[in-house]
């Protein structure tokens, strides 16, 4: 299924992609935003994207700008749970020049929306880290709530991080 919005546009994660993920691991922003500590090679990303593309509990995208097809990010709608109505999500940006713009936000819009009309599932969950208030801001924008807090759950480059919980719930969406 492939997603269209004004900036950007959504379609199914490919094993090609796998070259982009790599490249984005060349960025320590990036990294730290996701907490990624671990470098992989590309058989181990491409291995990777192979489960996932087969895993009937998520789904997989690609974020790409419409007007150059350019790859930028990715997301996940992970975790399906049907008899729960209720899913996880996470999304990353793969280069800072693309950070900042709004890009992260329409495909967040875009995704909230297909799990609420598509899905129909009640609850779509997520967890960011506290030094990324950017990425907070962003999220609260397209609805997400805050609904906890794991204090110093993450510890990366010698510093501690809260992990956030934040979700959104269909009476929010319909708000």
């Amino acid at each position: 299924m492939i997603m269209k919005s004004e900036h950007i546009y959504l379609r199914p994660l490919l094993v090609s992609d796998a070259a982009i993920y790599k490249k984005s691991m060349d960025d320590k922003e990036i990294m730290l935003m996701t907490g990624t500590k671990a470098q992989y090679s590309i058989e181990q990303i491409e291995t990777h994207i192979k489960a996932i593309i087969n895993d009937e509990t998520r789904e997989d995208y690609a974020i790409c700008l419409n007007e150059t097809k350019e790859m930028i990010g990715e997301l996940s709608i992970l975790s399906i749970d049907q008899d729960n109505k209720s899913a996880g999500f996470r999304i990353a940006l793969n280069n800072q020049k693309v950070i900042g713009k709004g890009f992260g936000s329409e495909a967040t819009k875009l995704a909230i929306q297909y799990v609420f009309e598509e899905l129909k599932l009640n609850r779509l969950q997520l967890e960011v880290f506290s030094h990324n208030p950017r990425g907070i801001r962003a999220y609260e924008k397209c609805g997400f709530v805050r609904e906890g807090v794991l204090r110093e759950a993450l510890f990366y480059d010698g510093t501690y991080s809260d992990e956030i919980i934040m979700s959104i719930i269909r009476k929010d969406y319909k708000k």
